[in-house]
């Protein structure tokens, strides 16, 4: 088979009308051509990091929209579902992953449970890492989010990154905000990227340091601004990711819209895509073409260098996608789960207290970090209570895999009115999680989410809505088109019950992530992410 169109060889720099032969899934030929076609071929676009938990989609579902994109490729850590389920809830994900013809790299999650303050569905300890190391499909330890168990020398810690330079294979990064001596030594113990910056001083140092950096701009973290002006002198030594990507950004761009904001800027078309197309191949080894003769036939092509429409997608020589339509299949899968806790009552969210303060989260749009703040307390009848008018929210997180009292906190800058929101999508264990007006409406979203073992929702006084999901409590069942609508669609309801967040599903899933301070919430209590201990809610 050919393709004509501008061949844009982003190793010399060059942009050529011309060909590509291909046959038997691989390029058999690149050579120069006089047509009158302007589009352009290039190599397509890999997702340097992304849990595919997070757009709320089995693997065989993202795939279907992603080519759309030109995203031919992924860098998957499979966390998020290892923390319910374990190594099996990574099988499932590779084995979904073959059924479809986008190529999924995944790698063996090496934080589960993310921490001990918190609870999971599962343990993989050094010895499942040493199994996973050694199976060619997994491509490389996933992020080390402990980094003080990095820092402090931490026996388990480290035999999970002896066991990835073992078997030769990359080590990720989380080390958001550390920078001077203690990045030193996180990066010497052999972790080789990060995808956590979010100011360009810290982003520098990392590269100046010999880290490779991941530009994040996700659904709830965006890193891009603070960080693209960095591309044009670091190019080689750095990637695009999304990180989480709900479904209903899934359907208006991926990596693409990264290229397109990054041109726009000024930056010279090449080096967006050395970041973009082959940085990720080079790092990871992955068996991904970059538009070279004897590589596989991955490539896209767009409408022009400004835009990046994508006009056709080919994965192993196969036409995958076309003008915004995919022809992935759909495929069929076992659903997996593991919900274990009771409806609850209204009681069950009390805290009584006599303290005049306390403290509060502060959420942050658009970011994963968050502040502490003090509030003068609101109760009634002893028992501390939401105050939607200072935006000062009574939120829980539940453990879901047995019966045990609900950990109690307040956050600010939700902007609930009335009701309240809840989701099983809680990173990193994936308890529920929920805030809201009062605590009839929170128990009320909670046994919402019990009752369909797991969803994200939204109620009030006069009705509820839920997008369940079955798989693990963080994916759904259903189609990728459906679930992203049904996803808009609860996202609008929020809005309209008062929030002012871009996306307060994502947002609220972080606001368990005790690994990103400063102040978070788990099952267990009230966390202090920057002095790694729980705190007290009440201010003495």
């Amino acid at each position: 088979m050919i393709i004509q169109g501008n061949i844009v060889d982003i190793a010399n720099k060059h942009i050529f009308k011309g060909e590509v032969v291909f046959e038997n899934g691989k390029i058999t030929n690149i050579r120069a051509s006089d047509h009158t076609i302007e589009n352009y071929i290039l190599p397509g676009f890999v997702d340097a990091h992304i849990h595919i938990e997070s757009s709320m989609l089995v693997p065989s579902e993202f795939a279907k929209i992603a080519v759309t994109h030109g995203t031919i490729a992924t860098v998957s850590d499979p966390h998020e579902i290892a923390n319910v389920l374990g190594v099996a809830g990574v099988d499932f994900m590779i084995e979904n992953g073959k059924k479809v013809p986008l190529k999924f790299n995944f790698g063996a999650p090496s934080c589960v449970p993310a921490t001990s303050f918190e609870s999971a569905g599962a343990v993989i300890d050094s010895e499942d890492i040493r199994k996973m190391m050694a199976n060619p499909e997994i491509k490389y330890l996933a992020e080390m989010m402990n980094y003080p168990g990095v820092l402090f020398d931490d026996e388990e810690v480290m035999k999970k990154i002896a066991w990835a330079k073992q078997y030769h294979k990359p080590i990720d990064g989380h080390a958001p905000g550390v920078r001077g001596a203690d990045i030193t030594k996180y990066i010497a113990a052999g972790i080789t990227t990060d995808h956590e910056c979010f100011t360009y001083e810290e982003a520098l140092e990392k590269l100046q340091k010999g880290m490779k950096v991941i530009i994040r701009e996700g659904s709830a973290a965006k890193n891009f601004e603070a960080l693209i002006d960095l591309l044009p002198e670091h190019y080689e030594h750095m990637m695009f990711c999304s990180d989480d990507k709900h479904p209903d950004d899934l359907l208006l761009n991926h990596i693409n819209e990264l290229c397109k904001r990054a041109v726009a800027k000024g930056v010279d078309v090449f080096k967006v895509l050395q970041a973009a197309c082959i940085n990720p191949v080079k790092h990871y080894n992955l068996d991904v073409g970059t538009l070279k003769e004897g590589d596989m036939a991955d490539m896209i092509v767009v409408n022009n260098l400004e835009e990046f429409k994508v006009l056709q997608t080919y994965i192993d020589g196969t036409l995958v996608a076309e003008n915004g339509t995919s022809f992935v299949q759909h495929v069929d899968f076992e659903v997996l789960n593991n919900f274990n806790t009771s409806p609850k009552n209204i009681s069950d969210f009390e805290f009584n207290s006599a303290s005049e303060k306390i403290r509060v989260i502060e959420a942050l749009d658009g970011e994963l970090v968050t502040n502490e703040i003090a509030a003068k307390s609101m109760t009634k009848d002893g028992n501390l209570i939401s105050n939607p008018a200072e935006d000062v929210l009574k939120m829980t997180v539940v453990n879901r895999y047995h019966n045990s009292e609900p950990s109690i906190a307040f956050i600010k800058n939700f902007g609930l009115k009335q009701g309240a929101i809840a989701s099983s999508v809680g990173h990193d264990s994936h308890n529920i999680i929920a805030v809201g007006v009062s605590d009839e409406m929170i128990c009320k979203a909670v046994n919402l989410i019990i009752e369909n073992k797991g969803g994200v929702c939204a109620v009030n006084d006069r009705e509820q809505e839920i997008v369940s999901l079955p798989v693990a409590g963080i994916m759904s069942d259903k189609p990728a088109e459906e679930i992203g609508k049904a996803y808009a669609a609860l996202d609008k309801m929020a809005k309209t019950m008062g929030s002012t967040l871009r996306a307060p599903y994502m947002t609220l899933s972080f606001m368990a992530l005790l690994v990103i301070p400063s102040l978070k919430l788990s099952d267990k209590g009230l966390f202090d992410g920057s002095t790694f201990k729980f705190t007290s809610l009440e201010i003495k």
